[in-house]
């Protein structure tokens, strides 16, 4: 099949449980031109390059606009881009004020003190596992353990998970590129849940405002320092981003770890006998398994030319991530999962501006959480392989993970 055709494919739902056959057809070519006018690139350092090229634009507005294409932001529901969509200074000015209050040095408590608490909450949940014989990994650890740290984290009251669920998986679902069906009515769906979370946050910050709580809202809202000239809805947009992926991406990371550590049962039996190695093992997992698969919203502000080939101003991009992490050339034996892999500089957390500040957050939940479920589940087994996976190709991961098991380890 011609290279032109790997968007398609990568994105068609009958690839999701195994992309990587694809991904290695794209590392042959440094840059492959798409149906639709995209560029994708699939190759470890000329994906590294890019993330840190200042003339690769994250802001949407910056797109060469196509005949008939739909806006591709939150514009069509009067809401401005998060920082993630933005380019520098704009991008700076946001992340510095969201990173103030999210941990050191402005914040050293924020991350440490919920560290205190995680072991707690991971015992809770898996605790309320017993006297069953199989579970749903994703519904009944995966998904409520991340849900509920970032909640406690940015002040959202856990009872209302309900609504910003459904709210979610909206948004979640607007983003998918490819083939999927009905985008456009995908992409309205996503925009009002935007709009319906943006006043609920809305309503959530006017709480806060002139009687702070011990929570990131609280500080945001009544935030005087440097960067304090946001406007009130960048706050809610940027905030609603935070929920959105301060749960969404570690969702992933533990069910395709819990996932990849069955499928290597020689590797799970070390780590249950030695906790102390998984740190290194996560970082193999966000190599071998990344949450986020690719990082579609990329422009060129001019003409970029890497590994010989010239992409044009304008013109949508897209970054393999899950692809330069099984490439070859920095990693030995990539296909692999070798959690005692040295020097893994992985692409799990992307890289640049706009790496992940989140990361050190997730890494120690998914550490946390792999440990506790390795260390109780009694002889645990998949009780399908491959499981049924999430619609979604950029965040790829299990949508169910049905796990059998002999009792539970006090």
């Amino acid at each position: 099949m011609t290279t032109e055709t790997l968007l398609r494919r990568i994105t068609d739902y009958g690839n999701r449980a195994d992309p990587y056959p694809l991904y290695e057809e794209l590392r042959a070519t440094p840059v492959a031109r798409q149906e639709d006018g995209t560029r994708l690139v699939g190759t470890y350092r000329e994906i590294l390059h890019l993330l840190h090229d200042p003339r690769i634009s994250s802001d949407l507005r910056n797109r060469r606009h196509r005949e008939g294409a739909a806006p591709d932001d939150e514009d069509a529901q009067g809401l401005p881009p998060a920082f993630l969509k933005l380019d520098p200074p704009a991008h700076d000015r946001l992340r510095r004020l969201f990173m103030r209050h999210f941990g050191p040095p402005h914040s050293p408590r924020r991350v440490s003190a919920l560290g205190e608490e995680l072991p707690g909450i991971i015992t809770g949940l898996v605790d309320g596992l017993a006297g069953r014989n199989r579970i749903d990994v994703v519904d009944d650890f995966a998904y409520p353990f991340p849900v509920t740290v970032i909640c406690r984290m940015l002040g959202v009251p856990r009872e209302d998970e309900p609504r910003f669920h459904v709210w979610a998986d909206a948004v979640v679902a607007s983003i998918a590129p490819g083939p999927e069906e009905n985008p456009g009515e995908r992409r309205r769906a996503g925009q009002q849940a935007k709009a319906e979370m943006g006043l609920y946050m809305s309503g959530l910050m006017a709480d806060r405002r002139g009687s702070p709580r011990d929570d990131m809202l609280s500080g945001l809202v009544n935030d005087d320092g440097a960067d304090s000239g946001v406007e009130p809805v960048e706050l809610v947009t940027n905030s609603v981003l935070l929920l959105v992926a301060g749960h969404e991406t570690t969702v992933n990371l533990i069910a395709n770890g819990m996932l990849t550590l069955l499928r290597n049962p020689e590797v799970l039996a070390d780590l249950r006998a030695t906790p102390a190695a998984m740190p290194q093992a996560v970082e193999e997992l966000l190599r071998f398994e990344p949450p986020v698969h690719m990082l579609t919203q990329r422009t060129p502000l001019t003409d970029v030319e890497i590994a010989g080939v010239v992409i044009p101003e304008g013109v949508p991009l897209s970054l393999v991530l899950a692809s330069g992490n099984r490439d070859p050339q920095p990693f030995t034996d990539p296909d692999r999962f070798d959690p005692w892999r040295p020097d893994n500089q992985h692409l799990g957390f992307g890289g640049g501006v706009h790496g992940c500040f989140g990361a050190p957050l997730a890494r120690l939940e998914a550490q946390l959480a792999l440990t506790e479920l390795i260390r109780r589940l009694d002889s645990p087994r998949l009780a399908a392989d491959p499981p049924e996976y999430r619609r979604n190709p950029v965040l790829r991961g299990p949508r169910r993970l049905l796990v059998d098991f002999d009792g539970m380890r006090p």
